[in-house]
């Protein structure tokens, strides 16, 4: 599993160098890794994953406890608990494509609860949840295409719970 946050935390400091594709909108590339722990491992692999990413990421960022932080962590959270309800759902569940677009609007939606809760609070915030939203669902759902062939990949690799490798 360390392997696996690692990956997430190294996409997660390349992302953070880069602008975002428009203003509120970053892809969330590190997701992928979060996406396919959840379709091979399980849900609380993915947990492990997002959480250390955050963690790790924001001290290595300088962000640790600052707003960043908290709305990278509200997000986190609320993707999770998104991830983990949808796979409650009947029949064989989502794949990869459907838990990513799924997680990435509960992200979105996480970091504005957040901002409203911590920072600006104020009605006029949720506003942005149309645009922001279907930017996560595009951006979720590119990033849901990459897990789908990461995951194909590592199950073809090597199908054992310790990774590709088989470390």
């Amino acid at each position: 599993m360390a392997w696996l946050a690692a990956f997430a935390v190294a996409i997660h400091l390349l992302e953070a160098a880069l602008p975002p594709i428009l203003p509120g909108i970053k892809p969330g590339l590190a997701n992928v890794i979060t996406v396919a722990a959840l379709c091979l491992w399980g849900w609380p692999t993915a947990v492990a994953v997002t959480l250390l990413r955050i963690l790790v990421a924001s001290i290595l960022l300088g962000t640790l406890l600052s707003p960043a932080f908290w709305l990278s962590l509200g997000g986190g959270l609320a993707a999770l608990a998104a991830m983990g309800l949808s796979q409650a759902l009947p029949g064989r569940g989502l794949g990869p494509v459907g838990y990513s677009v799924i997680a990435a609007v509960a992200h979105i939606s996480g970091q504005l609860l957040v901002a409203y809760g911590l920072f600006v609070h104020h009605p006029g915030l949720f506003a942005l949840l149309p645009i922001l939203g279907v930017g996560a669902a595009i951006t979720g759902t590119f990033n849901g295409l990459a897990a789908f062939l990461l995951v194909r990949e590592w199950r073809r690799e090597a199908p054992s719970e310790h990774g590709p490798a088989g470390n």
